[in-house]
């Protein structure tokens, strides 16, 4: 697989990346013509571009007679992400605090949470509460899925 900072360094790869994105979150194929159009650039640049991707396994293609429709594919950016992360969240409080406000958005007091009248299940509705739950949840799965792959990069090295 090519270096992945390399192919994303070029600014016309990264102008269809994010021409592509827009077409993915709105659950969309593009084809080469749309891109041409979109860009305004060549046809032979965009297919130039659109081959380092394919190698990069950045975007998928599906060929329908003369047409090829693309498709972004964010999975191989996922390790761009692993590896930047520690590098933008360096230096950064990651302290939280957390508040308990009523369904009016009043501020609850930790006297009523630790043993007055109201209690945890008052403060966030069942459905909430489970939400919270799996983001939680979720939020620490992903911690220890990066912590193991920037251990393998270490190792790596």
């Amino acid at each position: 697989m090519s270096d992945i900072f390399h192919v994303i360094a070029d600014a016309t790869r990264r102008d269809i990346l994010v021409a592509l994105l827009t077409e993915l979150e709105q659950g969309n194929e593009i084809r080469v013509s749309d891109l041409v159009a979109k860009l305004e650039i060549s046809q032979p640049t965009v297919s130039k571009h659109l081959k380092v991707l394919r190698e990069a396994q950045l975007v998928t293609v599906r060929e329908e007679g003369q047409s090829r429709f693309y498709t972004l594919d964010p999975e191989p950016l996922q390790l761009v992400e692993d590896y930047v992360l520690p590098f933008t969240t360096s230096g950064l409080e990651t302290d939280v605090t957390v508040e308990y406000v009523d369904e009016n958005g009043n501020l609850l007091s930790e006297g009523l949470l630790s043993g007055g009248s109201a209690s945890t299940e008052t403060v966030l509705p069942e459905y909430a509460r489970e939400a919270a739950s799996n983001l939680g949840r979720a939020a620490a799965a992903t911690t220890t899925g990066v912590r193991e792959l920037v251990a393998r990069m270490r190792f790596k090295s």
